[in-house]
């Protein structure tokens, strides 16, 4: 039996269109695209955001906390167990 050589793909030749240019779903990533897009729509949001004083990080820290007390509780126990879990550890 006669076995081929796989054949290796040419990367460059294979993203260039005939012009010799790459094809225009190569030319921009469409998720950062679309995450550009987002802080413009929303660009006075993220300023404040970025330059006010304010921060929920103590709300986020706590938010964070509850969540792994409640992944670690998962199956064990109902309601009331999770409930004195997360009073005993704040």
């Amino acid at each position: 039996m006669h076995r081929t050589p796989a054949r290796r793909p040419q990367a460059n030749r294979d993203l260039q269109d005939s012009a010799g240019t790459r094809p225009s779903h190569h030319r921009r990533p469409k998720k950062l695209h679309s995450f550009a897009a987002g802080i413009r729509r929303d660009l006075q949001a993220v300023t404040a955001g970025l330059t006010l004083p304010y921060s929920s990080g103590a709300a986020e820290g706590n938010v964070n906390r509850i969540k792994m007390i409640k992944r670690q509780m998962y199956g064990r126990a109902g309601f009331s167990l999770l409930r004195k879990r997360v009073l005993l550890a704040a």
